[in-house]
């Protein structure tokens, strides 16, 4: 089992910068990818980045992020990061990371079903 525990977040104006942590513990050699999920009110739960583990770190970005948000992984510490810049109010939503031990295909990387483990969430909070 992997356990994934969250940290950051907050409230920002429009426009500010927030990073969020996501520590993993557990099976952690077995996680291939790790990615943060977003969920506003009333909305689905929406990919917004993710990152491989092995062999390299490649990621993606949603289009509503990119130039925005970088995502990156501590392999020493079993954390992955979310530094959020240029935020916006649109991006006011509940934050999730998540891990899975699964082989992914690209068109897969953004898709909330595609991950067994998840963090607890955290809300992140842009006022205009």
């Amino acid at each position: 089992q992997v356990q994934m525990v969250q940290s950051g977040g907050g409230s920002v104006q429009a426009g500010g910068s927030l990073r969020l942590s996501c520590a993993a513990s557990g099976y952690t050699a077995r996680l291939k990818h790790m990615a943060w999920l977003r969920q506003a009110p009333g909305k689905e739960r929406e990919g917004v980045a993710t990152i491989s583990t092995v062999p390299t770190p490649d990621t993606d970005y949603a289009d509503s992020v990119k130039g925005r948000f970088t995502i990156s992984y501590d392999s020493a510490k079993d954390t992955v990061y979310l530094q959020m810049n240029g935020l916006k109010p649109e991006d006011t939503a509940m934050y999730y990371c998540a891990a899975t031990v699964a082989e992914l295909s690209p068109a897969t990387w953004l898709r909330k079903s595609a991950y067994d483990y998840w963090g607890q969430g955290t809300p992140v909070t842009v006022s205009s």
